[in-house]
């Protein structure tokens, strides 16, 4: 089968390679109809997150069931999925608590309570290196899915695959990042960046009754698609300071919520990266900071862009003297899944309409190199290994 193949940093091509098996008897084989490229998978690209082994990227995936293992009882050839990015077994502590992304069983190699940089992590992710299990991911022509009886979820057929693609992560962790800030109604709610997963938050908060949407970014075309798909307030934060405008806004208290969906590559100085390599971090947490400075006291920060290391001088101080509410972590899309398809199969959010570029598999690196250097007013690529 052909599937996009990631060899080092900077490198990743459309290759051919041996088709998965079923490996346990809940495993299913999913020939793939769509997938997408994710931020977070630039991370692995830019070699954020280390991964040494060539491997199968992509965890947003989609498509028709191949083939069942004697213990699917689920699912059966032909149906037609979308799937959970975080691989959960369904059964353990925390998958009984609806926390599916620390799963106890899917990733038993590097799995703890600790957290760590290179050990002790959570449970395992779809093409997400081998510190999160080392599953092979969904930009390929199949793909094999771990339990399989709690994890894909049945489609419509009156749901194209855009409509419904990104429901296993994107749509999700927008979701969870306002969920997490248990809004009452009436809200400002302050979201920091306006890629994917930034502008399914900006959805989220308008149907979990925010009053206010504040979208801030440093890219122009990405502000003027959060205006018109989401109808939202817009702030360049290269033109304008963003967080004494967000005061301005608010009286000068601040947002009641700020979402970070920016994460660990936001834009940095040159001063940021020096200060990165002198203290062994990746990345920066600039956008953090700005959440924690741009809500009101009381407030609550969530946290749904990835960081993968420690950093020094993280604001503490700043967060107790605020008296803030914080949540960071990966969404539990299993917990969140069947509700989010009724929204959508009820019209009450469209999600396709971030896409902006639609290609075969066969251009997997020209299609990351748009979306890594955000070229071609890219915001949103699907890949189709049938194209």
């Amino acid at each position: 089968m052909k599937a996009a193949v990631f060899h080092k940093p900077g490198d990743i091509r459309a290759e051919n390679i041996e088709d998965p098996i079923i490996e346990h008897a809940e495993d299913v084989i999913l020939k793939v109809t769509s997938t997408a490229i994710c931020g977070s998978d630039l991370h692995i690209l830019d070699g954020f997150i280390p991964q040494v082994k060539d491997m199968v990227m992509g965890h947003e995936f989609m498509g028709i069931v191949e083939e069942t293992g004697l213990g699917v009882t689920k699912l059966r050839k032909g149906d037609r999925v979308v799937v959970p990015f975080p691989i959960a077994c369904g059964h353990c502590f925390f998958c009984a608590q609806g926390l599916s992304p620390a799963c106890e069983h899917s990733n038993p190699e590097k799995y703890g309570p600790e957290g760590n940089i290179l050990d002790n992590k959570g449970g395992a992710l779809f093409g997400y290196t081998d510190l999160y299990g080392g599953y092979n991911g969904g930009q390929a022509e199949y793909v094999r899915v771990p339990y399989a009886n709690f994890g894909p979820r049945k489609i419509s057929d009156a749901l194209t695959d855009e409509q419904s693609l990104f429901l296993t992560d994107i749509f999700p962790t927008g979701w969870s990042a306002i969920d997490w800030a248990k809004l009452k109604g009436g809200e400002t709610v302050a979201i920091f960046g306006s890629g994917p997963v930034g502008l399914m938050a900006q959805k989220a908060a308008w149907l979990k009754g925010a009053g206010r949407v504040i979208a801030v970014d440093i890219l122009d075309y990405r502000l003027a698609r959060a205006k018109s798909a989401n109808n939202v307030e817009i702030i360049n934060a290269h033109q304008v300071d963003a967080i004494e405008v967000i005061r301005e806004m608010t009286g000068g208290r601040g947002a009641d919520v700020c979402v970070d969906a920016v994460g660990l590559e936001a834009d940095r100085t040159f001063l940021d990266k020096v200060k990165a390599t002198i203290n062994f971090e990746k990345g920066t947490i600039s956008v953090l900071e700005a959440c924690i400075r741009a809500v009101r006291r009381g407030g609550t920060v969530t946290v749904v862009g990835v960081y993968g290391t420690p950093f020094d001088n993280f604001p503490v101080h700043r967060i107790f003297d605020k008296g803030l509410i914080m949540q960071f972590g990966q969404a539990p899309v299993q917990k969140y899944i069947d509700e989010l398809i009724g929204i959508v199969e009820s019209g009450k959010v469209v999600l396709n309409d971030i896409l902006t570029h639609t290609l075969p598999l066969s251009e997997v690196t020209h299609a990351y190199d748009i979306f890594k250097k955000k070229e071609d007013n890219c915001i949103k690529v699907i890949l189709k290994p049938g194209m």
